[in-house]
Parts: structure tokens; C-alpha cells; sequence
């Protein structure tokens, strides 16, 4: 895997994929576009998210709708590394239960999301769900 990112003006930035996506970045606490480390928080979460709606569509789940909500702490003084990082999962869909939705999300954090994984050789990583069924 490879990435180039430019310096565009000010602090901000052009993020390039290998596969030619690209994304803007700002160094100004997010002025114009999400900050580096917003990027990180937002990676697990998609990282995360499509783990956990492919194992729960692998057992023939019928999900409508997978969001999480991250929050996170950092330490004050530079390096502002994440200290904690919470991922809530709200999971809608027919028939589900918190024993299947909570293997899906522990599936995860445990085995499948590289870039949750990477991170939790350094910062606290909680998760938790709820589960909004519908008819």
C-alpha cells in the first residue's frame, strides 16, 4: 500500500490513495477539512463498520442501517496521542439481538479491524451498541 499527501497552503493538505481517491486534510484544528487525527479516529470507525455489517449480512442478517459514534481523549501536551477511544454502534435492522450484534462488534475488535488493532497497541479502545429493531 502506498499514499502520497501535498501541501496545498496554510495547513492544508491533499491526501492521494494508491487507488487514485483523494482527500483533503487541514492542520487547522479542522478549519476546512478533517484534521489528521480526526482522519485516524474516522478510519477505525469505517474499519470497524464494515466489519461488523459484513459479518452480521455473512450470518443472512437483515440490516438497514449501521452508524458508530466515536469519542476519544488525548493527552494535553504534545504529542496529542489518543489516550481513549470509544466506539458505540447503533444497529438497526429486523430480528437482531444483543448476543449476535455483540459477537459481530467483538469480532472486530478482536480479529478483523487492522486499523483498531494497530491502535490498541497504544490507546484504550472500548466498544458498545444498541440495537433499534424494526418490522
Amino acid at each position: 500500500m502506498q499514499a502520497r499527501v501535498k501541501w496545498v497552503e496554510g495547513l492544508s493538505l491533499l491526501g492521494e490513495s494508491s487507488s487514485g481517491h483523494q482527500i483533503t486534510m487541514d492542520g487547522n484544528a479542522g478549519d476546512k477539512a478533517p484534521s489528521p487525527m480526526e482522519m485516524v479516529l474516522m478510519a477505525a470507525g469505517g474499519c470497524s463498520t464494515i466489519d461488523v455489517v459484513s459479518i452480521l449480512q455473512k450470518g443472512r442478517y437483515d440490516i438497514k442501517d449501521c452508524e458508530v459514534k466515536l469519542t476519544s481523549r488525548r493527552r494535553e501536551e504534545a504529542p496529542r496521542l489518543f489516550t481513549h477511544i470509544n466506539l458505540h454502534f447503533i444497529v438497526t435492522g429486523k430480528d437482531l439481538t444483543d448476543k449476535v450484534v455483540e459477537r459481530a462488534v467483538m469480532l472486530s475488535a478482536e480479529k478483523y479491524c487492522s486499523v483498531s488493532l494497530m491502535l490498541g497497541k497504544s490507546v484504550e479502545i472500548t466498544h458498545s451498541f444498541e440495537i433499534k429493531n424494526i418490522d
